[in-house]
C-alpha cells in the first residue's frame, strides 16, 4: 500500500469492465472490416496504383468496409483504452464521438423525411452514376445485381436506364453483344432453373414494352425501395431506435466512468508526514523532506 487515501468514492467496476468487454469487440470488429477492405483492394491492385482510388465513376463498395470498419476501431480503442486505464480523456474522446455520430443520424433521419423528393431526386442520380461504372468494377457490380435481384427491380425508375451504360445502351454503334440487354439480375427468376442463366436479359429491351415483362422485372429500384420501407416501416425504426438507445446507453456509461474517475481523485488526501518515506540515496533531500 504507498499510503494514499481515499474519503468514500471508487470506481464501478461493472461499469468500468462493462465497457471495456462492449468495446472490445467493437475494436475487433472494426479491424476485421478494415483487414477486408484492404485485402480486397490489394486483390483489385488498388493497394499498389492508389490513384486509381479515385478512377471510378460509381461507388466502391470497399469504402463501406473502410469508413464503417475505421469509425468502429477508432470508437473501440477509445472506449476500451480509456475504461481499462481510467483515462477520462479517451472516455470523454468516446462520448463526444459518440455523441456526433448520434446527432448526424438523427439530422439526417430529420432531412431524408423533410426533403423526401431532394433525396429521390439524388438516389436516383446515385444509381445511374453506379449503373454506368456496372463493368468498372467487379465488386460495384455484384452490389448492383445483389440490389436489383432483392428488390426485384431493374435500374432506377425502369430497365430503359440501362441505356446510361456504354455495354447496354442502344445506340447504332454500340457493338456490344449486351447491346439493348439488361444484366441477368434483372431477369424474372424460374424457379424450375438450377443454374443462373447470364444471358437472359440479351437483346431485351429490343422487344415491344408489353413483352419485356415476361422476361425482365420492369419497376425500378427507387419506387421498389420506397415500398420495401413501407411495408417494413417498424422493422427500420426499430433498428434506428435500437442502436440510438445503444448510443445513449453507451454515452451515459462512459460519462459515469468519468465522474467516478474524478471524484475519486478530488476525494485523494495525502498521507500525513510520519508515513512518507524519503527519497533513497540522499541526505538532503530526506532532510528537507521532513522540514
Amino acid at each position: 500500500m504507498s499510503g494514499n487515501h481515499f474519503k468514500g468514492h471508487e470506481v464501478s467496476c461493472c461499469i468500468k469492465y462493462f465497457i471495456f468487454g462492449f468495446n472490445i469487440l467493437f475494436w475487433l470488429l472494426g479491424m476485421a472490416l478494415v483487414g477486408i477492405g484492404l485485402w480486397a483492394w490489394s486483390e483489385k491492385g488498388v493497394l499498389s496504383n492508389i490513384s486509381s482510388i479515385t478512377d471510378l465513376g460509381g461507388l466502391d463498395p470497399v469504402w463501406l468496409f473502410m469508413v464503417v470498419g475505421g469509425v468502429m476501431f477508432i470508437l473501440g480503442f477509445a472506449g476500451c483504452i480509456g475504461a481499462l486505464r481510467e483515462n477520462t480523456f479517451l472516455l470523454k474522446f468516446f462520448s463526444v464521438f459518440l455523441g456526433i455520430i448520434f446527432f448526424l443520424e438523427l439530422t439526417t433521419g430529420v432531412l431524408a423525411f423533410v426533403f423526401k423528393d431532394w433525396i429521390k431526386d439524388q438516389l436516383n442520380l446515385f444509381i445511374n452514376n453506379n449503373i454506368r461504372a456496372y463493368r468498372d468494377d467487379i465488386d460495384l457490380q455484384n452490389l448492383i445485381d445483389f440490389t436489383q435481384e432483392y428488390w426485384e427491380c431493374c435500374g432506377a425508375f425502369g430497365a430503359d436506364d440501362w441505356n446510361l451504360n456504354i455495354y447496354f445502351n442502344c445506340t447504332d454503334g454500340n457493338p456490344s453483344r449486351e447491346k439493348c440487354g439488361v444484366p441477368f439480375s434483372c431477369c424474372t427468376k424460374d424457379p424450375a432453373e438450377d443454374v443462373i442463366n447470364t444471358q437472359c436479359g440479351y437483346d431485351v429491351r429490343a422487344k415491344p414494352d408489353s413483352e419485356q415483362k415476361d422476361y425482365i422485372n420492369v419497376k425500378g429500384c427507387v419506387p421498389q425501395f420506397e415500398k420495401w420501407l413501407q411495408d417494413n416501416l417498424t422493422l427500420v425504426a426499430g433498428i434506428f431506435i435500437g442502436v440510438a438507445l445503444l448510443q445513449i446507453f453507451g454515452i451515459c456509461l462512459a460519462q459515469n466512468l468519468v465522474s467516478d474517475i474524478e471524484a475519486v481523485r478530488a476525494s485523494w488526501v495525502p498521507p500525513p508526514l510520519s508515513m512518507r518515506r524519503p527519497p533513497p540515496y540522499s541526505c538532503k533531500k530526506s532532510s528537507a523532506y521532513y522540514s
